[in-house]
């Protein structure tokens, strides 16, 4: 076939039953219609980025919106009445020093920190071995003195006996005088004789107290030197808990050296500070909470213990609500005694709170402060 043949348009004819075309040279049929590709509008870059900002800053709105009510109502959970007041505090146990009362070696150590210890418990020794040897001498020393009263005693009957004899011979020579049969010269020498075994039986009864003294001299000796020794002997004062062991076995201490810091869990309170207007309506034994930051859902029962009579410069770790509030009131808050028996093992110092003070008595706690089950 030549070019403009093969170069011709098909010219198409009727449909047949398939529902095909034949083109005019006869050759095989073709589709009716061939389908076109469909092409897409792509979307510019630029109302792609202003989609996404939108819905980024729609997002951004409803975690606002979100947090905000989230905020409100926990503010509004932890709005206090007007009789409350509450300030920041840290918790604090009185501590005890256990020192030595002599200076000496530490011979021994029967605790360690951390043990709970009741009060009258051993808790160290210090060497005695000196204060022992004291004690042996003071006691032969009393022995001593004892046997030397008895031979006191024992020569003041002597001369009671030369006083009755001397008086008897008295008495009889001053008869026979009387009589005729003895002379002057030997009533006066019986007379001589009774007033030196007068003399002698006063001294023999003053040799005897001066050896009664000496016996009761021995005797404080001996009590003195066991005191000192039971002294060396560190016994707990109170029931608490063992903060620190700042000596060891064999250290030489000089008079008041520190063996141990006892923490008094009897003893445990938060110092806070009030501004006038809530310290001036705070009173001793008013109803208290704590708070610990580590126990938020938990309030400990306490009471407010001591209130300064003076104000003071706010300390740094208290936070106020106002910056105006540069002279506070020290409160001390006390934890419950009753519960402090029940929870003793659980007392930790140094922790941060918040102590809530009721300042009004016919104000309600809140629900968050009425104290659920211990943690």
């Amino acid at each position: 076939m030549s070019n403009d043949a093969t170069s011709s348009p098909i010219t198409p004819t009727s449909p047949d039953a398939a529902g095909l075309q034949t083109p005019a040279g006869g050759t095989a049929p073709v589709p009716a219609s061939v389908p076109v590709p469909v092409v897409r509008e792509e979307t510019p870059p630029l109302r792609r980025w202003l989609n996404w900002r939108f819905w980024s800053l729609a997002g951004l709105v409803v975690i606002a919106v979100a947090g905000g009510g989230l905020y409100w109502w926990h503010a509004r959970q932890n709005v206090l009445p007007a009789g409350i007041v509450t300030s920041n505090g840290r918790v604090e146990a009185e501590e005890i020093d256990i020192e030595t009362k002599f200076a000496g070696r530490v011979a021994e150590t029967l605790v360690d920190e951390g043990d709970t210890v009741a009060a009258g418990q051993v808790l160290a020794r210090m060497d005695t071995r000196d204060l022992q040897a004291s004690l042996d001498k003071a006691k032969a020393t009393m022995h001593q003195a004892r046997h030397s009263l008895d031979e006191a005693h024992a020569d003041v009957v002597q001369q009671q006996t030369q006083v009755t004899l001397a008086q008897q011979e008295f008495d009889r020579t001053n008869t026979l005088v009387g009589r005729g049969y003895a002379t002057h010269e030997t009533l006066d020498q019986r007379r001589q004789a009774l007033a030196a075994a007068a003399a002698g039986l006063t001294a023999a009864n003053a040799r005897a107290g001066a050896a009664d003294q000496s016996l009761a001299a021995a005797s404080h000796d001996v009590s003195l030197y066991g005191i000192n020794i039971a002294d060396n002997t560190l016994v707990s004062p109170r029931d608490g808990r063992i903060q620190y062991r700042i000596s060891n076995v064999g250290e030489v201490l000089g008079v008041g050296g520190k063996v141990f810091t006892l923490l008094d869990t009897s003893d445990v309170y938060m110092d806070v500070y009030l501004p006038t207007a809530d310290a001036g309506k705070a009173r001793v034994g008013s109803d208290a909470r704590i708070v610990l930051d580590a126990y938020p859902s938990f309030a400990v029962p306490a009471h407010v213990s001591f209130i300064a009579t003076q104000a003071q410069f706010t300390p740094k770790a208290v936070e106020t609500k106002s910056e105006r509030d540069k002279l506070m009131f020290r409160v001390k808050v006390r934890v419950d005694s009753s519960f402090l028996k029940a929870h003793a093992g659980e007392v930790r110092t140094g922790l941060p709170g918040v102590a809530y003070v009721k300042v009004d008595a016919g104000t309600p706690w809140p629900a968050s402060l009425q104290g659920p089950a211990a943690p």
